[in-house]
């Protein structure tokens, strides 16, 4: 299923054009993150997305795929992923999961960034315990995951790490999080999503063997019920069968023969990975 090729590295200038196209998603996310607030349409938030995108010289790639239309994906409560922004108005306390991702041009190649947070409307005071719980077990899992990474591993131990995180947490919280299966992570690069697929959970085959240069984006979607999901009549919005709350969270990361790399993190994961003890690794201090 996943041959040698599946998995060939990037160079160190092409991790560096996608780390600028990164590093615009992460500050995309955290402009929204201080912009969000009650009374917000999703709408809205699209429109400083795009701006912001466009201002620091990168060009939306979520509008490019056919027939979306829009920069960013906003789904709220049990709502997975892919939500549409649209005329709803967001309320205090209300969980939001908002997908982005940019790319840049360099020498006639796109070079892309993708990444996800969840957020509560009106901060984490106007949140609910158990979503704010099921938003740290999601993102914890994440970082989990990216932690996995190594040269010379496989590409299968991020989601057994997702898994073992997530199933931590719940023991933990007591609550029995669902991992969403049918929509996984993927590889990153000339285009935002390429192969191979990156699970958010154990599975039986070990996976690739990891490169030097290998770009992925890792993005667990995890809910406070059943993981059973349908599609929406707009035929994009990702809803939990049970009405329960989702969280969804992504990084796109890059893996050298040092350590790793958060191409959407503004620190570029320093701070995350070295509570981990996990090597970080950038090719650019600064």
């Amino acid at each position: 299923m996943f041959g040698r090729s599946k998995l060939q590295g990037k160079t160190d200038d092409q991790i560096r054009a996608m780390r600028r196209a990164g590093l615009v998603v992460g500050q995309t996310l955290e402009m929204l993150s201080r912009e969000l607030r009650p009374g917000m349409t999703t709408g809205e938030l699209d429109r400083l997305a795009e701006t912001f995108i466009r201002d620091h010289g990168m060009r939306p790639n979520f509008s490019e795929v056919p027939g979306y239309r829009h920069t960013l994906c906003v789904s709220v409560g049990p709502e997975i992923v892919h939500g549409i922004p649209g005329e709803r108005v967001l309320r205090e306390g209300d969980l939001v999961s908002v997908d982005c991702g940019c790319y840049v041009v360099q020498d006639g190649t796109p070079w892309h960034g993708d990444a996800a947070r969840t957020f509560v409307v009106g901060g984490r005071e106007a949140g609910r315990p158990a979503e704010l719980a099921l938003s740290d077990a999601t993102e914890a899992s994440l970082w989990a995951g990216i932690a996995a990474l190594r040269v010379g591993g496989r590409l299968h131990d991020v989601g057994a790490a997702v898994e073992d995180s997530v199933e931590a947490a719940g023991a933990r919280d007591g609550v029995d999080y669902g991992i969403v299966e049918d929509y996984v992570g993927h590889g990153i690069g000339t285009a935002m999503h390429m192969e191979p697929q990156v699970y958010n959970y154990r599975v039986r085959e070990r996976g690739p063997v990891v490169r030097s240069g290998v770009t992925i984006a890792i993005e667990p979607m995890v809910t406070l019920g059943s993981p059973e999901s349908h599609v929406l009549q707009d035929g994009w919005t990702v809803v939990t069968d049970d009405g329960s709350a989702a969280s969804h969270w992504e990084n796109s990361v890059a893996v050298t023969d040092a350590g790793v790399w958060v191409l959407t993190e503004v620190d570029g994961g320093e701070a995350r990975l070295s509570a981990l003890g996990a090597s970080f690794a950038p090719l650019d201090r600064g």
